[in-house]
């Protein structure tokens, strides 16, 4: 498999066919890929809510305007990456644990290695830099392109959506009283015949316009 070929032919799709719906397998693909996404210093700082129904994606599609909300209704599946409100010792810990009984650890002191190391950076963001929201934000990024990547590996098409409204999607899905809020949306499906952009040429910079080699 070219993968070259791939983000070439992969596109943002502007229209779903509601008829058609992803299987089993390929969803639980797609939150596999989610899941084993990488992170800083394997942070994880996000949360997934993943919307199979058509009432469930069309709470989604209440925080959107006509021409998203359209393509949430739509499509066979939505998912809302979202980034937690914040990094705190809880999770520091749940995630450590996690490691462990994953045999990360040969011995006490790498896990407390691990643990020291996770917080100097989870810290400097918090109380040094004072970016922890954006720091955890460029994480759920990193799950984004996994995703998109992903999707187009099985054959399934995607659009991402940052046209909503945050402050309505929080309320809608709970996500304030669970620690989390919502960061980007994802449609997932199959692209309608009356998708324009499935028919338009790919367009990037050259190459020689955007690498430096040295």
């Amino acid at each position: 498999m070219e993968l070259s070929r791939l983000v070439k032919q992969r596109y943002t799709t502007k229209a779903f066919d509601p008829d058609r719906t992803l299987s089993a397998e390929q969803v639980s693909e797609l939150k596999t890929l989610l899941q084993f996404s990488p992170s800083s210093t394997n942070s994880q700082p996000w949360h997934f809510v993943l919307a199979g129904s058509e009432e469930g994606r069309a709470r989604i599609a209440q925080s959107t305007q006509e021409y998203n909300a359209a393509k949430i209704r739509n499509a066979s599946h939505v998912v809302v990456l979202c980034t937690r409100a914040t990094l705190d010792e809880a999770h520091l810990q749940a995630v450590l644990a996690q490691e462990e009984r994953d045999g990360r650890f040969a011995n006490a002191e790498a896990k407390q290695g691990q643990h020291t190391g996770r917080s100097f950076y989870a810290n400097m963001h918090r109380f040094e830099m004072k970016d922890a929201q954006h720091w955890m934000e460029k994480q759920v990024y990193l799950a984004l392109g996994t995703l998109l990547l992903g999707a187009s590996v099985l054959n399934i098409d995607a659009c991402p959506i940052e046209g909503f409204d945050p402050t309505i999607l929080n309320q809608v899905l709970g996500l304030r009283e669970k620690g989390y809020t919502a960061s980007v949306i994802v449609a997932l499906g199959y692209h309608a015949e009356s998708d324009f952009n499935k028919h338009l040429p790919k367009s990037r910079l050259p190459q020689d316009a955007i690498f430096t080699e040295i």
